[in-house]
Order: C-alpha cells, then structure tokens, then sequence
C-alpha cells in the first residue's frame, strides 16, 4: 500500500501482523545489526559518531519496545474498526500515545528532519531502511509520510504563526496532515498542469478544486492540508502555483469517497474544494513560490521512500528465504533447487546494486545539494521500487497461492510497491529526467567513433540533400527540445 497508509493496513484484522516481527528476527540481516553494514563501509569516513549511537538507538526502539507493543497496538485497532462504518475512519490505536511517548524520552522523534536527528542525507538512509522494514516504529517515531514532506515545507518555509497552529502539533504527533497536489482532470505529474485556483479576495484566499489520491486525508487525525494550486494562469510557467494550508473543517471541503487500490479502498481521498475560504496568512511563503517549495520537497522524501522499498525488499527475500528452508517439493527442500537459488541470488544482487545507488544520491545530495542530486534521485525512484516489486513478486511466486492470501504479508507488500512506482510521479517521468541529462550534451567525437559510419554516404553523396548533410555527414547534432 502507499506509505501513509501502511500502518493502517498492517494492522487490519486480515493480515498476518507478525510477520514483520518474524521476518526482522529471522532474517540474519545487517540491516538491524550494530555492526557497520558492509554496503556502509565504502562512506565510513562520512559516518559520525552520532550516526552510530542514533542507529543503535533505533535498533533498541524496534526490539524493545515496538515488537513487545505489536499484540496490543493490534487488539486495539481490531476493537476500533468495530466502531466505524469504514476502516478509513478507524481512529488511531491509543497505544501509539505510549510508543510516540518512548520515542521522544529516547531522542528519536523527527529524525526526519536533519535539524533534529542532526546526520547528513546519508547517515538517515540506513535508519530509513530500518522504518520501512519496521512501520509502527515508523509512525512512532512521527516519521511517516506524508506528514514529514508538509513538516519539512512548514518548518522551512512556514511563518511562525504557521509553525505555532500546525507544525508544533505536526511534531508532537498530535494530529496528521495530507498533501492535496493530484487532480483528475490533468496530468499532475506535470505540475504547472495544475488548476486548483487559490484567489485574493480582501484577507482571505478563496480556493476551488478538485483534488484525488490525496492520501490520508480520511483519518480522523487529519486537521489540514498542505494545498499545491495556482494564484495566477499567466506569466513565468513555474511561477504560477502557490502552496497554501487548508483546514480540513474549512467550510467548502467535501471528501467525495475513498479510493480503491487495486479493488481496495483504502485513505486516499478524492475531495472538491468548493469556495473555500483561508486567511491570506495561510499562503505558504508567499504567491508563485509553489513550485519552488515542491521541488524542495520531494527531493529528500524520495530518498527515505526508497531506502524504505530496499527494507521491504530485504523482507520479501526474507520470506523466500524462510520458505524454501520450510517446503519440499518432488522430493527435495525448495533451497536445493537451482531456480530458487537463482532467485535468491538475483535478488541480493538487485538490492546491493540499489541500495549503493541511493547511497550515492545521498552523498551528492549531502556535497552538492538536491539540484545536483536530481538526476541520481531519479534513478533510485525507478530502480529501487521496481527492484523491489520484483522481488516480492518472486517471493510470491515461492510461496503459490500462499502469497496472495491474507496469511502472507506479500499480498499487501506487493500493493504497496506497485502504487510507490506511480506516487510523486510514474517512472517515466523519471526516465525523462534521467534522459534529458544523458542526451543534454550532444553527440561526442568518441560517441562517433564507436557508432562508426559508411564512407560510401560521403563518397557517393546520395543524401547529401537530406538537411544538407548536417546529420549524417557532418556529424552535426540533432536540434531536439530537451
């Protein structure tokens, strides 16, 4: 499932809870080991002596209290649904008072934010990791999407009166929030497609939309939304959209339905926003500063998304693991067989390849900025959740129709990261970005000299008139829109 709303679903009464506990016990990774993971050693130098005690500290959270907590966060969510007439509605376990309440008497609470957890871009990956193979310790510890993007713009671009009303009760874990970007009747991938109007009118903005997959804005929790629309449908194309907050309770805010995922609904919500009025003091740091505070905020996000997908990865290959020591068939245990040995192997290989990859996104994101860092950050956004799909459905495969019951986690696993390759936009558009880098410089000499070319074209001059030459002959570069 997306990721704001794994919590939700990995506590439903029809999911087998404890196989997070089972597959972070029995899985020998170094994922959840003291020791220096070996995929580390290569940035040792770049790790401070707070990474360390911060990562130990997490790995203590998880065992100590998270784990032993699992039975009754779980018994209390089973006795909440019976209170609701949708499981979107369902309140939030009280027990996650008490686990919020650890994680802040440990000095774990926002590691999100490199202002609190004070490590680098590269020293969060590996405890994001750890998040997304343990979610409750995830939303415990108040580091669940999309709550930290919308923490992360209001506490860096927010007024203090913005900070005050929502980013203090954000932090303390007291209420969730959602970001209203995706709209149905246009490309949001796109964003200057975007066409919620938000308008002056006095000392109020008046904004009208209509807005879907807006996840997690069901949950009774919710109390506002960070709102991406355009205050203006001229000028500079990028200085046209503006982020404003919007109360959930905001006359004029009509939650439409949940949307289904694969057949499944779940707190994504498709929402009209019709005349809804906020003070002006909501626009967030100032008009046509939208697109620029997005781009801001997608960059580290995407990084904690992807070394969360390389956890789940580590706990499908877990299970397949487990499996085949578990299951014989014609004859002989399924680990004595040269096909799942192959697939153990291939995924290993997948998840060092991408998880190495985001480290690398990391560090230019740490040395160079987010700017810099683009082109790596789409990288990981396609090959670690697609890497990561693929091992899971691997592991469904190993485990037949036992992997896509509700007494498997698989299933669920498998929903989850086929939405992630569409969530902040499909991979294409990533591909996009990571191509446009490749082709921006033009043909090479040496580009030429490996591709080679037929000295009869030139000596016979039989396209010599196809633009002059300029291609083929010459070797000129293509004029193409980048």
């Amino acid at each position: 499932r997306p990721l704001a709303q794994v919590p939700a679903i990995v506590l439903s009464g029809h999911i087998c809870f404890f196989a997070f506990v089972f597959l972070a016990r029995s899985a020998r990774m170094q994922v959840m080991s003291k020791e220096i993971p070996d995929a580390l050693l290569p940035y040792k130098e770049k790790l401070t002596p707070r990474f360390f005690e911060l990562r130990g500290k997490v790995i203590d959270f998880v065992t100590e209290v998270i784990n032993p907590a699992l039975p009754t966060v779980h018994a209390q969510r089973k006795e909440l649904l019976k209170t609701v007439d949708h499981p979107t509605k369902c309140p939030e376990p009280p027990m996650f008072n008490e686990l919020r309440a650890q994680a802040r008497a440990r000095g774990l609470a926002n590691l999100f934010l490199s202002e609190v957890c004070q490590l680098s871009v590269l020293e969060y990956s590996p405890i994001a990791e750890i998040l997304g193979m343990n979610p409750v310790a995830n939303l415990a510890m108040n580091c669940s999407a999309p709550d930290t993007g919308n923490m992360e713009v209001i506490e860096r671009f927010g007024t203090p009166e913005q900070k005050k009303q929502w980013l203090e009760p954000l932090l303390n874990g007291e209420i969730r929030s959602a970001f209203a970007m995706t709209e149905p009747g246009v490309a949001s991938s796109d964003a200057t497609n975007i066409s919620t109007r938000i308008e002056r009118d006095g000392d109020e903005y008046v904004v009208n939309g209509h807005k879907w997959w807006i996840s997690g804005a069901i949950r009774p929790e919710c109390k506002v939304f960070v709102l991406l629309g355009k205050t203006s449908f001229s000028g500079p194309l990028h200085q046209q959209q503006s982020m404003i907050l919007v109360p959930r309770d905001a006359p004029g805010v009509n939650i439409l339905r949940p949307l289904a995922v694969f057949g499944e609904e779940h707190d994504h919500a498709e929402i009209i926003f019709d005349n809804v009025r906020v003070p002006v003091g909501n626009i967030i740091l100032g008009e046509g500063r939208g697109f620029e505070i997005a781009q801001g905020r997608l960059g580290p996000g995407r990084i904690h998304h992807c070394m969360r997908s390389i956890g789940q990865a580590e706990l499908a290959l877990a299970a397949i693991v487990d499996r085949a020591h578990r299951r014989k068939a014609f004859g002989r245990l399924l680990a004595e067989k040269d096909g799942i040995r192959t697939a153990i192997a291939e995924a290993r290989i997948e998840i060092t390849m991408c998880r190495q990859l985001c480290y690398l996104a990391a560090v230019m994101a740490d040395e160079k900025g987010f700017k810099a860092a683009q082109t790596y950050i789409a990288m990981i956004k396609v090959a670690a959740p697609r890497a990561a799909l693929r091992i899971i459905d691997e592991a469904i495969q190993v485990h037949g129709a036992h992997g896509v019951s509700q007494d498997s986690h698989l299933a669920a696993m498998w929903t989850n990261m086929r939405t992630l390759r569409v969530a902040d936009g499909p991979d294409m558009v990533h591909m996009m970005t990571i191509a446009k880098k490749e082709l921006g410089g033009g043909g090479s000499a040496i580009g030429r000299k490996v591709s080679g070319t037929n000295a009869n074209v030139e000596k016979y001059g039989k396209f010599s008139h196809v633009e002059g030459g300029a291609l083929y002959i010459q070797g000129g570069a293509a004029k193409s829109k980048l």
